[in-house]
């Protein structure tokens, strides 16, 4: 298995060379966000499809 530095220096070489350090940080902070929303999904924490659209209905119908 690769390990997170592998990771994070092939996500690294993917990004344009005009890369910012910012940049950077972003791309990490957006991969860590989709992967703990992935790990909350894989622990049955995520809500329902059902839900989401009530929830958005209230939303939507102003």
């Amino acid at each position: 298995m690769t390990g997170i530095k592998q990771k994070v220096i092939e996500m690294i070489q993917s990004l344009p060379e005009e890369v910012s350090i910012d940049d950077i940080m972003a791309e990490l902070y957006f991969k860590l966000q989709v992967d703990a929303g992935l790990k909350e999904l894989d622990d049955g924490k995520g809500i329902p499809h059902e839900e989401v659209e009530k929830r958005m209905s209230k939303w939507l119908t102003a």
